[in-house]
C-alpha cells in the first residue's frame, strides 16, 4: 500500500464517476506493472 500511495495519488479528484473508475483502473494497471517488474524471473534448471 505504501508503494501505491508513493507512486500514485489515491485520491480521485475527478467529479465524473466514469472518469473516477477509469482513473482507478489505470492506477491498478500501473501498480500491477510495477509489481511485475519487481518479481524475479523463474527459469527451469535441467
Amino acid at each position: 500500500m505504501f508503494r501505491y500511495r508513493q507512486l500514485l495519488n489515491p485520491k480521485l479528484p475527478l467529479r465524473n464517476y466514469n472518469a473516477q473508475v477509469s482513473k482507478a483502473l489505470a492506477n491498478v494497471k500501473a501498480m500491477n506493472k510495477v509489481i511485475r517488474l519487481g518479481m524475479p524471473v523463474r527459469q527451469q534448471t535441467h
